[in-house]
């Protein structure tokens, strides 16, 4: 891990006081390649609070330590001894399975449990219960995308159409610019990903559609992990996807 070209990195991107789609993109892949442990990922966080403090007035320096401070007790990072995993802890890594409803479960507590985001990239989004939560988490201000597969959008009891009526931006698998439609689609396969990434900090991916057959009748699976390498490369794809489509 090497601070100081995040350092250089971040300097840059705030020369406009924006970060870019590109520059977001770019940064969840530096991620990828060098965030290997939760000390890195509070390294990393530490050179964001001290370029931003360094591009302010001094007399109002003291305000970002102090939200530094307040995102130690909001959002800390998980224990540095990866030989703790006590159930339900910020740094436990879970399994569920189908038929039966424990991955429907967990999906809906990463929703009810979100703070600020939630990025979702799943093949076919059907079951109401799941929805709900997406549409409560909305609504209490998380700020959540969805990427899906373009053809699955229009499948009986699709709830696609539903966010975007909800103000949610909703992105199909359709590459930007192209003047095909749903009979000829922007890409030669399915967007056939299931994961979603809760407040950058919580991992959700495995067979599991989002459908109550997947609940009721099949043999599915979901991965929930804090695992902060595996989240800097979902973070990347999707970063990659989103802005693709």
């Amino acid at each position: 891990m090497n601070p100081e070209d995040l350092s250089d990195f971040l300097r840059q991107s705030l020369a406009d006081h924006k970060l870019t789609p590109s520059e977001k993109s770019a940064l969840a892949s530096w991620l990828a390649n060098n965030v290997q442990t939760e000390q890195h990922r509070g390294v990393a966080r530490h050179v964001a609070f001290e370029v931003a403090k360094a591009a302010i007035p001094a007399d109002h320096a003291d305000i970002v330590g102090w939200l530094e401070d307040v995102m130690r007790v909001l959002a800390p990072m998980g224990p540095q001894n990866p030989g703790v995993n006590t159930p339900g802890s910020p740094e436990s890594d879970l399994a569920f399975f189908s038929p039966g409803e424990r991955c429907l479960q967990q999906i809906i507590h990463r929703f009810s449990s979100a703070r600020r985001t939630a990025d979702v990239c799943v093949f076919t989004i059907t079951d109401d219960r799941i929805s709900r939560a997406i549409q409560d988490a909305h609504r209490r201000g998380v700020k959540i995308r969805i990427i899906s597969d373009n053809e699955k959008a229009f499948d009986a009891g699709s709830d696609i159409q539903r966010f975007r009526d909800a103000g949610i931006p909703v992105k199909l698998d359709e590459v930007r610019g192209s003047a095909r439609g749903r009979s000829d689609p922007g890409t030669n396969g399915h967007m056939h990903h299931k994961f979603a990434i809760f407040d950058g900090v919580r991992l959700l991916n495995g067979s599991y559609n989002w459908t109550r057959g997947a609940a009721d009748m099949n043999f599915e699976n979901i991965v929930d992990t804090a695992d902060a390498k595996l989240i800097a490369l979902f973070t990347a794809e999707f970063e990659r996807l989103w802005n693709t489509f």
